[in-house]
């Protein structure tokens, strides 16, 4: 097949449709979201009754959001250390059994305020569990040069089920009562465990001992510090959220306090933002083909932006129904850009950390941002607060305009198999540390600057890959004998190193490997600490 027709296949928004497991787990996910959505329904509705203060209302949907902004990285660590297709099996069958337990106990009419907070938080944890882990299966479900497509299918799915689901969950509660549509959530998640539980996941395999959870936190704390790509998907995500947030949070007043209306129209305006999101899910791919993501994130800021003004400004159900849909539109083009960018800058061994890091910063973002809005509007007046996030989002944009994100995907992030672990001369325990390395070059008295440019990406690889210490020495009594060192935290972690070099940084070492004179590699040495 040609370059062309390859590009014009990746461009088709259901190309990732053509992999039966990527399918069945897709089509699965959507009925299990319509279910989520259905209890996010059922368990306001359900709380009105229980306990009618504005304040219990307002702890469902923190119950069901806190976990997820809680919980998410040490989610994303489980993730990257366990087998994810079990892990995902296991926080699903968590997930049912608990939506079971609720629906039980209200249809037995024994279900309290405190009940209904509790499997809600409960049902929050398994999401909090779930979101990271769904994330980083996706790129060994599809290639490359559909990921796009597959991400945008996902955020299509979520914003149908969106749409679907509380129109379900109004007809059910009104007909049989809410402790139904919890039964049927409860149900929702047998298709996402039987779909799991067919796909044949190739085992990850590996002789060194996992990871423990805390250090696993900590080293995908540490890939960040130290991956200028990661960064720039994270820093775009926090310049735009926490703007973007004013819409979602002052829609309801929008509704009632502006337009002068009922729910009627904010579940029409929250139908409109779903079909937006559904048209930008379908014409991204091809926007893609012309397009770099930085663009399309900044194009898209633009007309979210201008969708606040005309919500702020408009004053017609009309118009403001048309702005949701920008809002739908631009909302997909930003979140599934930016999670392309999150993706693509991620190796296997760490994507799922990474993503739980994207998701920390969109619901840490709309969070803040709700709060924050919230107050102001308070103070100045729901127009005036949607016209300054509407200008702050510009704002943030331009800001953030230098953290690119555009090419992440031209890196080959695979393993590079290239880097076997060193020989020893003699035995001691694997966790003995710390350890440090050293890499010993002769360089060209004429290139030494130029060598060291070159070896800051090298600074880069050794840091965000395990080392707490790099530096690079010139001896003085020999120009052009240059010393690379670094360490790290035990004999294990260093031959984690090696495990985690991707192809990508096998090209740059190789790169750097250039400039040394002579038949023969650098002389690399290895250091283990000892102590009487």
């Amino acid at each position: 097949m040609s370059a062309a027709a390859d590009n014009n296949s990746s461009a088709s928004p259901w190309t990732p449709l053509r992999h039966k497991v990527f399918r069945m787990l897709w089509i699965a996910s959507v009925f299990s979201n319509i279910g989520s959505w259905m209890h996010e329904v059922g368990a306001g509705w359900l709380m009105t009754s229980l306990a009618p203060s504005p304040l219990m209302v307002a702890l469902v949907q923190a119950a069901t959001s806190a976990p997820v902004f809680l919980l998410a990285l040490p989610a994303g660590a489980l993730a990257d250390i366990l087998d994810r297709r079990r892990y995902l099996i296991a926080s699903q069958l968590w997930m049912m059994i608990t939506a079971a337990i609720l629906g039980v106990c209200t249809l037995a009419g024994l279900t309290t305020a405190t009940i209904l907070l509790l499997c809600t938080f409960a049902l929050g944890i398994g999401t909090a569990m779930m979101m990271p882990a769904w994330g980083a299966i996706t790129p060994e479900l599809v290639g490359r040069a559909e990921l796009r497509a597959a991400i945008g299918l996902n955020t299509l799915g979520m914003n149908v089920a969106r749409s679907v689901g509380p129109a379900l969950a109004g007809l059910i509660v009104a007909a049989t009562g809410p402790g139904t549509v919890f039964l049927l959530n409860a149900v929702s998640f047998l298709g996402v465990i039987a779909a799991l539980k067919r796909w044949q996941r190739p085992q990850q395999g590996s002789d060194l001992p996992a990871e423990r959870l805390f250090g696993a936190i900590r080293t995908g704390l540490r890939y960040a510090r130290h991956s200028p790509e990661l960064r720039a998907a994270l820093a775009r995500g926090s310049a735009f959220f926490v703007f973007a947030s004013a819409s979602w949070a002052l829609l309801p007043l929008i509704v009632r306090q502006e337009l002068h209306s009922g729910p009627g129209t904010y579940g029409l305006f929250l139908a409109c933002l779903g079909m937006g999101a559904i048209a930008g899910a379908l014409l991204l791919p091809r926007v893609h083909l012309h397009l770099s993501r930085d663009w399309i994130v900044a194009g898209a800021t633009v007309l979210y932006a201008a969708a606040m003004l005309a919500l702020a400004h408009s004053g017609n159900i009309y118009a403001a129904a048309a702005a949701m849909l920008a809002t739908g539109l631009a909302w997909i083009s930003v979140v599934s850009s930016l999670m392309t960018a999150t993706q693509t800058a991620l190796p296997g061994w760490v994507r799922a950390r990474g993503l739980a890091l994207f998701w920390v910063v969109l619901m840490g973002g709309m969070a803040a941002g709700s709060a924050l809005w919230g107050q102001v509007a308070s103070w100045v007046g729901i127009s005036t607060a949607l016209t300054a996030s509407a200008v702050g989002a510009l704002l943030g944009s331009a800001a953030a305009w230098r953290y690119r994100i555009g090419l992440h995907d031209l890196h080959d992030l695979s393993p590079s198999m290239k880097s076997p672990a060193p020989a020893t001369a003699d035995e001691f325990e694997i966790d003995s540390g710390p350890v440090m390395v050293t890499v010993e070059y002769r360089i060209d008295a004429q290139r030494v600057e130029e060598f060291t440019r070159s070896m800051q990406q090298i600074r880069r690889i050794r840091r965000r890959d395990g080392a707490f210490m790099w530096e690079l020495f010139s001896n003085i009594e020999a120009p052009g004998h240059m010393v690379e060192c670094f360490m790290v935290e035990s004999w294990l972690e260093h031959l984690r190193q090696h495990e985690r070099q991707t192809v990508a940084d096998s090209e740059a070492i190789a790169r750097v490997k250039e400039f040394h004179l002579g038949a023969g590699a650098p002389k690399v040495t290895h250091l283990v600490a000892r102590w009487n």
